[in-house]
């Protein structure tokens, strides 16, 4: 079995179990993967919510042009964000032009604070073992 370093086990992919964090022989407490929400890890959809975060609403023109994202790969991650309950869509017309305003729920809001204490942790650990 290969060996991997505290950092890799600390956000490496888990099966979502909820083990408290553990002490390597130097004595320093990693969190465990558990803890790390899956959904928000990706990179497109980390974007998603940390620019919904920032502001009130954006429309899929304003994130598509601020994540560089194509309208395809942008649609698929916003609607497991969406499906997932951590942002809401708004469809309407602009005239004839089809409009689609996103916000951060309550819900989304929280699972994103709850992503950055854990990441905030990690950073923490890994700094210590790092020295």
């Amino acid at each position: 079995m290969a060996r991997t370093s505290g950092l890799r086990r600390a956000v490496a992919p888990g099966a979502g179990d909820q083990r408290p964090a553990t002490s390597p022989p130097g004595g320093v407490a990693m969190p465990e993967a558990g803890h790390l929400d899956r959904l928000i890890h990706e990179r497109l959809r980390l974007g998603i919510v940390s620019a919904l975060a920032a502001q009130p609403s954006l429309t899929f023109t304003e994130l598509k042009r601020l994540l560089q994202a194509t309208d395809g790969n942008l649609s698929v991650h916003a609607r497991k964000l969406e499906e997932a309950g951590y942002i809401s869509c708004t469809k309407s017309f602009d005239g004839r032009t089809p409009r689609s305003e996103f916000r951060l729920t309550p819900a989304g809001k929280a699972a994103l604070n709850r992503y950055l204490d854990h990441m905030e942790a990690v950073i923490k650990t890994a700094r210590k073992l790092t020295g």
